[in-house]
C-alpha cells in the first residue's frame, strides 16, 4: 500500500483530477504561467487569479532514479522515480513513478492514474504514440 497524501484545500484537485482522467495543473489567468506545484499568487506575475486547469497529460523525462529500497513496507522494488517536463511550458515539472523498467532521458511519457480510495495518484508512462 502506497502512503497516499493528505486531501488540502489548496492541492486536493491535483490528487483527484484522476476521477475524469484529466490531469490538472495550476495555471495563472491573468499570464498564462502554469506553476506546479500549487501557491496562492503567481509565481511569474504576482496575481491571485490561479486556479486548476487541464493539460494534455504528455511530456518528457527529464531525469530519474531506479530506486531498489522500498521507501514504505510493501511497496515493490525497484522503481522508476522521475521528473517528468510537461508539454505546455518549459521547466513545468512533475515529480512521479514511471512505470515501467526501460527508460531514458527525454522519453515521451503520458500520464495515467493510480486510483486509491478518493486519491487518483497521476504516475507516467511511454507515450508510444
Amino acid at each position: 500500500m502506497r502512503k497516499l497524501p493528505k486531501l488540502e484545500p489548496e492541492t486536493a484537485f491535483y490528487w483527484t483530477c484522476g476521477a475524469d482522467g484529466r490531469l490538472r495543473i495550476q495555471r495563472c489567468g491573468q499570464c498564462g504561467t502554469y506553476q506546479h506545484p500549487p501557491f496562492p499568487r503567481c509565481s511569474n506575475c504576482g496575481s491571485e487569479a490561479v486556479a486548476p486547469a487541464p493539460v494534455s497529460g504528455k511530456g518528457r523525462l527529464a531525469s530519474y532514479t531506479v530506486n531498489h529500497e522500498a521507501w514504505v513496507p510493501g511497496l515493490a522494488v525497484p522503481f522508476v522515480f522521475g521528473v517528468v517536463e510537461l508539454a505546455e511550458q518549459a521547466q513545468l515539472y512533475v515529480f512521479t513513478n514511471v512505470l515501467g523498467r526501460e527508460v531514458r532521458i527525454g522519453m515521451p511519457l503520458t500520464v495515467e492514474f493510480e486510483h486509491h480510495d478518493d486519491i487518483w495518484l497521476p504516475m507516467f508512462r511511454e507515450d508510444r504514440e
